[in-house]
C-alpha cells in the first residue's frame, strides 16, 4: 500500500553537490531514430517553465515558479545558458540546461525525463549527450545537484557518468502537492 503524503506537510531532503573535473571523453551517443535534440533560441519564460513542470512535478521543483518573470526571462534567455530538449515522437521527452556562465565551469542546472519516458533508457543516453556538450573548449569542471526529492535513482545516474560528490546539505521543503511515491518510476 502506498502511502501518500499531503501537501502542506514538511519533509527534509538532503541535496547532494557533484563535480567532475576531468573531462571523461565522452562522446554524444546517437539517439534513437524517433528522437531529435533541439537547442532552444532564445525561448520564452514560458517554454522553460513548460519543462521545468514536466519533468520536476513529481520531485516538488518550483523555486522557479516563485521567481520574478523578469529575473526568469534573464535566467532562460542568458547567452550563456544552453536549453537542450529531446523531443520524441513530436513530444518533449526530456530536456537538459547547461549553465556556462562562470569561467571554467558548466554546471548541468537542469536534467530530467518526463514521467512516461522514464525508464526506457534514453534518461542515461540523455545525460551522455549532456555531459558531452558540457566539455567543450575552455572548460575544467562541470557541476550538477540533485536531492532526495529527485528520481531515486538520479544520484547513482550522476555517479555512475563520473561525477563525484563533493558536499551534502540538509533542508525541509514544504510539500505543494499530494506527494505520491507511486508515481515516481523506480
Amino acid at each position: 500500500m502506498t502511502v501518500i503524503i499531503p501537501a502542506g506537510t514538511e519533509v527534509p531532503f538532503t541535496i547532494t553537490y557533484l563535480e567532475m573535473t576531468q573531462n571523461p571523453g565522452i562522446t554524444a551517443p546517437a539517439l534513437p531514430a524517433d528522437v531529435r535534440l533541439d537547442m532552444a533560441v532564445n525561448p520564452p519564460p514560458w517554454y522553460f517553465l513548460a519543462l521545468y513542470d514536466a519533468v520536476g512535478r513529481d520531485y516538488e521543483w518550483r523555486d522557479r515558479f516563485n521567481q520574478p518573470e523578469d529575473e526568469l526571462a534573464a535566467f532562460v534567455q542568458h547567452p550563456d545558458l544552453q536549453i537542450w530538449t529531446a523531443i520524441r515522437n513530436g513530444w518533449p521527452a526530456g530536456f537538459f540546461c547547461l549553465d556556462f556562465s562562470e569561467d571554467g565551469v558548466c554546471d548541468l542546472a537542469y536534467f530530467g525525463m518526463v514521467p512516461q519516458a522514464v525508464g526506457g533508457g534514453l534518461g542515461g543516453l540523455l545525460l551522455q549527450t549532456a555531459v558531452a556538450k558540457g566539455w567543450r573548449a575552455g572548460i575544467s569542471k562541470m557541476t550538477v545537484n540533485t536531492c532526495t526529492l529527485d528520481h531515486p535513482r538520479a544520484l547513482h545516474l550522476y555517479k555512475r557518468i563520473g561525477f563525484v560528490p563533493i558536499a551534502t546539505e540538509t533542508r525541509t521543503r514544504t510539500l505543494h502537492r499530494d506527494r505520491d511515491p507511486a508515481r515516481i518510476p523506480s
